[in-house]
C-alpha cells in the first residue's frame, strides 16, 4: 500500500503542477491583452497628435508604427498561448483522470482489506462469546 500511495502522492502533485501551468499561461494571455489594449489607446492618440490616421502616408508618426508593430506581436503571442492553454487544460483534464483512477484503485483495495479483516474480526468475537 505504501507505493499506492506514493503514487496517488505523485499523481496530485502532477495535477496541480498542470493547474499552476494553465493559470499561468491565463495569466499570461490576460497580461498582453491589457498590454495591447494600452499599445491601442497610445497608437489613437499618437495618431489623432499627428492628425494622420493611414499607415501608408509618408508622415506616419514613427512610435504608432513601432507601436502596430508591437501590438501585432502581443496578439500573435497571446494567440500562440491560447493554443497552450488548451493543450494545458486537456494535459490537467488527462492528469486529473489518472489521479481518479488511482484514488478509486486504492479505495477498492481498502474496502477488499476491510472485508477480508471483517470474517476474521467476526470469527474472534464468536469465540471469545
Amino acid at each position: 500500500m505504501k507505493s499506492r500511495e506514493t503514487l496517488i502522492r505523485l499523481k496530485k502533485f502532477q495535477v496541480e503542477e498542470k493547474r499552476r501551468k494553465v493559470a499561468q499561461i491565463e495569466t499570461m494571455i490576460t497580461e498582453f491583452e491589457r498590454m495591447a489594449a494600452d499599445l491601442e489607446r497610445e497608437i489613437r492618440v499618437e495618431q489623432d497628435r499627428a492628425g494622420i490616421h493611414d499607415p501608408a502616408h509618408f508622415a506616419y508618426p514613427t512610435y504608432a508604427k513601432a507601436a502596430i508593430a508591437r501590438r501585432e506581436n502581443l496578439n500573435r503571442s497571446a494567440d500562440e498561448l491560447r493554443t497552450q492553454l488548451e493543450d494545458g487544460k486537456l494535459a490537467l483534464d488527462d492528469a486529473f483522470d489518472e489521479l481518479k483512477k488511482v484514488e478509486l484503485l486504492d479505495e477498492r483495495d481498502q474496502m477488499r482489506d476491510r472485508e477480508a479483516e471483517s470474517p476474521a474480526g467476526q470469527t474472534e468475537l464468536d469465540a471469545i462469546a
